[in-house]
C-alpha cells in the first residue's frame, strides 16, 4: 500500500498509529479542521502555529502538539517547514491524556522512533518491527512533559477583547493599571480573572504571546533586533532575557 499523502487517508487506515511527513517550503494556512483520530503534529524543522477555540499555540523545532480526536484546529507553516503527523486512534494501550491539548517536546528517542516508523509500510506488522515501534511510541508521548508554548483564552469577554487587541500588535506596551482602567476592572478582579480563566498571570501571558510573535517572525527570515522591535522590546538583550525566561 502507497504511503498517502493526505491526512484524510490515514483515518482509516487499520492500524493504531498511522504516520506522514510533509515538507513545505513556504508559509501555508490550512484552516480550520478536525480529524477522527488524535494527532501528534511534530515541527521537526521550522515552526508552526496552531489555535483551538479556546487556546493558541506556537510549535517550535523539536516540538509537537497533541490534539484530541474530533477538536477543530487551525494549523499555520511559518516559512520552511518539515512537518511528521501521526494519527492515533483515540483509545490505545497505553491510554494517552488528549485533555488539554498541549505542546510537548518531541525527545531524540521520539523523533527517531518516528522517523523509523515512516520507514515502515503504511500496514506495518502489527506484532513486528512496527508494532514495537509503535509501542514506544506512545509510551514516550505518555512520559512527556507539556512546554510553555500555550496561549489560553480566557472566557471574560472584556479580557478575551485584551488578548486579541494584544494578538493584533504584541508591541502594545500598557501596564496592568491602564489595561484594567479601560477594561473598567480593578486592577484586583483583572489579574484575578485572568489568572482563574487562564492559569497564569497577565505578565506571563504576555511575555509568551510576544515569544511567539518573536519566533514567528524570526521564521519568516527577520532579524532579532526586528523582531524585538516589532513585539515592544527595547534591546535585543531584553528579548534574550525573556527568552530565558520562557523557555527554562
Amino acid at each position: 500500500m502507497k504511503r498517502p499523502q493526505q491526512a484524510i487517508d490515514l483515518q482509516t487506515v487499520p492500524r493504531p498509529v498511522a504516520a506522514m511527513t510533509r515538507l513545505y517550503e513556504t508559509s501555508v494556512d490550512f484552516g480550520w479542521h478536525s480529524h477522527r483520530r488524535g494527532q501528534l503534529l511534530q515541527s521537526v524543522e521550522g515552526f508552526m502555529t496552531a489555535r483551538t477555540l479556546d487556546a493558541s499555540f506556537i510549535v517550535p523545532s523539536g516540538h509537537g502538539l497533541l490534539i484530541a480526536p474530533n477538536l477543530p484546529h487551525a494549523v499555520t507553516s511559518h516559512g520552511r517547514v518539515r512537518m511528521q503527523s501521526l494519527y492515533i486512534e483515540p483509545v490505545t494501550d497505553p491510554v494517552l491524556g488528549w485533555d488539554p491539548v498541549r505542546v510537548i517536546p518531541t525527545s531524540p528517542l521520539l523523533s527517531a522512533t518516528v522517523s523509523a516508523l515512516l520507514e515502515e509500510p503504511v500496514l506495518y506488522d502489527e506484532h513486528g518491527r512496527g508494532g514495537h515501534l509503535v509501542a514506544l511510541i506512545l509510551q514516550e508521548i505518555t512520559r512527556a512533559k507539556e512546554g510553555p508554548f500555550a496561549l489560553p483564552m480566557p472566557q471574560d469577554k472584556r479580557l478575551q477583547k485584551l488578548c486579541m487587541d494584544l494578538s493584533d500588535k504584541p508591541s502594545i506596551d500598557l501596564d496592568i493599571d491602564s489595561w484594567s482602567d479601560m477594561l473598567g476592572m480593578s486592577r484586583r478582579t483583572m489579574t484575578r480573572k485572568f489568572r482563574t480563566q487562564t492559569g497564569m498571570s497577565f505578565a506571563e501571558w504576555r511575555r509568551r504571546l510576544r515569544i511567539a510573535h518573536v519566533m514567528r517572525r524570526r521564521a519568516e527570515g527577520a532579524r532579532l533586533e526586528e523582531a524585538a522591535v516589532d513585539v515592544g522590546y527595547r534591546s535585543v538583550s531584553a528579548l534574550r532575557n525573556a527568552l530565558r525566561e520562557v523557555l527554562s
